[in-house]
């Protein structure tokens, strides 16, 4: 039997999130198992003029994984030089993004709201494989704009005749953002209409509503974003669920805290003291909401403003200390 292509074989992703999955968060995913993690989103226009904060929040992650950037583009030109610099850069696989619903991304007329203009998305399609010079390239993107323009399955076809490599759909529209429930059975439409793996997206956070999306939607994976955010290791958990392994054990507490500790200490050689600090708020906050500590909602809402108040990393670790030590007692 022919080996399956590594493409096919990664079942678990680490959905793309601006602000979020910079190498210093993407590298604690693999640390615990991740299969495949995605850069945040970067725009081809302002890669072209290589920001140092595109560099940045593009850059390898460490350990293993294969290195895979988000791109996305208004003007299918853009779309190839951003293509073509990532190929020069050395990625292993180039995402494009029609699934971005912010307005700041829409309404400069990327992201999702490519669903709405079909030919100028298979123009972006085109492009981006123009750019990458044969390297892999999948698309990310919504069931459709809105729920009278569900044209997920028609783009996965397009996609599919042009030599994508995987389609992921997020089970709601655009217009619904972040609100009411994904829809996985509607990613059911676009499993039927192509012969691409199809990751769906949306709600997953756990074993068990991974195992619901699959039923529903028929897809070959999931890509969890926002649940994963505070516990890395929710990939590696997922993933041996789905392999079907009984190897998989939870890190204890001090192995969640070295974790953490260890993205403060990437993070800050990635951007700098002052602003690496800042930047990893978000993931110290979601760390603290995930302790075992017996507090009430407003003491644990304290901790997390404390916790997040630190310009220097030794008094940091000093609380995030004490913090997991109180965890590692009610978990006992």
């Amino acid at each position: 039997m022919e080996e399956m292509p590594q493409s096919l074989a990664e079942r678990v992703w680490l959905a793309p999130m601006s602000g979020s999955t910079d190498a210093a968060f993407r590298r604690q995913a693999v640390r615990f198992g991740a299969e495949a993690v995605v850069s945040e989103m970067v725009a081809g226009e302002t890669l072209a003029v290589a920001r140092p904060d595109v560099v940045r929040r593009t850059c390898r992650h460490e350990g293993r994984g294969r290195w895979i950037v988000q791109l996305a583009a208004r003007r299918p030109d853009d779309m190839r030089r951003g293509a073509e610099l990532l190929a020069e850069s050395g990625v292993d696989q180039i995402d494009i993004n029609m699934g971005c619903p912010s307005r700041q991304v829409t309404g400069g007329q990327s992201g999702s709201a490519l669903m709405k203009e079909p030919d100028l998305a298979k123009a972006i399609i085109d492009a981006a494989l123009e750019g990458a010079h044969g390297l892999p390239v999948s698309l990310k993107m919504r069931l459709g704009w809105d729920d009278e323009m569900l044209n997920a399955p028609e783009l996965g076809q397009y996609a599919q005749a042009a030599g994508l490599c995987m389609v992921a759909v997020h089970g709601r529209t655009r217009c619904q953002f972040y609100k009411g429930t994904a829809n996985w059975r509607r990613v059911h439409d676009t499993v039927d209409a192509i012969d691409l793996p199809v990751i769906v997206n949306g709600d997953i956070d756990d074993c068990e509503t991974a195992d619901a999306a699959l039923e529903q939607s028929g897809a070959h994976g999931v890509m969890i974003g926002r649940a994963a955010m505070g516990r890395p290791w929710l990939l590696g958990q997922v993933s041996a669920h789905l392999a079907e392994r009984d190897d998989w054990q939870e890190p204890n507490e001090a192995e969640k805290l070295d974790s953490l500790v260890e993205q403060i200490e990437d993070s800050m050689a990635l951007y700098g003291k002052t602003l690496g600090l800042r930047i990893v708020r978000k993931h110290i906050s979601a760390a603290v909401d995930h302790l075992n500590g017996n507090w009430s909602l407003d003491v644990r809402r304290e901790l997390r403003a404390r916790a997040c108040g630190f310009d220097e990393p030794m008094p940091l670790y000093a609380f995030l200390n004490e913090l997991f030590a109180d965890s590692a007692q009610v978990a006992a």
